[in-house]
């Protein structure tokens, strides 16, 4: 006899399930990946295949150690992955990607509870990780069309500067928008190319996979701060240079709207979006490093709680403030 699973609320019944989410999550990132790809070479596949096969080996162990039922059939560890290599540069060393996927698995998910118990977005904590103890391999990013060995060591690989990186000059990027917008630019694999997030990102929408508040949210507070106060002229260019360049897409498309770390009720996604936007360019104008986007929705990851009490609709007969009577 099969036993009752119990699990916590909220309870939805419908026709969706966690596969088919993690399924359409996979077909979006494919145009980045692609894109990745055709610009840093097969090299950005090896080592997205790494970042993937290392989050399901480490799901899979955790998994069978701790006694339960395996998960690798939601599609999970594959998402977890992918996104993973997507905050990446194709010169990181392999082995640099798959301590990453473990922790991002079993640190970051399993030790919280496993899928949907997660606080923290377990793809941009695990880059937070690595960017911690490695940084000098995190943010070596190649430039556009440069040959990279598929085996081997990268560290003989001339490193070029990211558009952001000339941004906190500040001044405008040398690299023109029409590079910015199709990928052909410095930068992480899955980042590069807003076209390509954009394709992914409507597909997602067109799916219902996610709504257009985090991802409206999230960019428009950017647009706004970035043109009002400008570093660059003219006042647009900036504003587009900033919308355009770093993972400000990826993590508004993909990270921020992650189900376990994000709000589930439509002002706190509004919240949460104009958060992240303006943590987002704090960081951006005045961190150590010239992205944000990372260390914006973690934060935002860790206020979640407090958005969602704060933005609950009030239940009917009850009192302000308090519980019905």
């Amino acid at each position: 006899m099969k036993p009752l699973s119990i699990s916590s609320s909220p309870h939805v019944r419908g026709k969706d399930s966690t596969f088919r989410l993690m399924r359409d999550v996979v077909i979006a990132l494919l145009p980045p990946l692609l894109a990745g790809v055709l610009v840093h070479g097969p090299r950005a596949l090896a080592v997205t295949l790494v970042s993937v096969a290392a989050c399901l080996a480490s799901e899979g162990l955790f998994r069978l150690i701790v006694r339960r039922h395996c998960t690798l059939g939601d599609g999970s560890a594959v998402v977890t992955g992918l996104l993973l290599a997507m905050t990446l540069p194709a010169t990181v060393p392999y082995w640099t990607a798959a301590v990453g996927g473990v922790f991002a698995m079993v640190v970051v998910k399993g030790l919280f509870g496993g899928l949907g118990q997660n606080v923290f977005n377990p793809a941009l904590a695990a880059r937070a990780f690595l960017l911690l103890l490695w940084p000098a391999q995190v943010v070596r990013y190649p430039a556009a069309g440069q040959a990279l060995p598929l085996l081997g060591s990268t560290a003989d690989v001339v490193s070029a500067a990211t558009p952001l990186h000339e941004m906190v000059m500040p001044a405008l990027p040398d690299t023109s928008f029409a590079d910015l917008f199709l990928g052909r630019m410095a930068g992480s694999i899955g980042e590069i190319s807003a076209l390509a997030l954009l394709i992914g990102g409507a597909y997602l929408l067109f799916r219902r996979v996610i709504s257009i508040r985090i991802p409206a949210a999230y960019v428009g507070t950017v647009a706004v701060l970035t043109l009002i106060f400008s570093r660059g002229q003219p006042h647009l260019a900036w504003m587009a240079a900033n919308l355009l360049t770093g993972g400000l897409l990826l993590g508004a498309l993909f990270m921020a709207t992650d189900y376990a770390t994000s709000p589930v009720t439509p002002v706190g996604q509004v919240v949460h979006g104009v958060g992240c936007g303006v943590l987002t360019v704090v960081f951006r104008y005045f961190g150590l490093f010239p992205e944000g986007v990372t260390y914006a929705i973690l934060l935002m990851n860790a206020a979640v709680w407090l958005v969602d009490r704060l933005t609950a609709p009030r239940r009917f007969g009850a009192a302000e403030g308090g519980a019905a009577r």
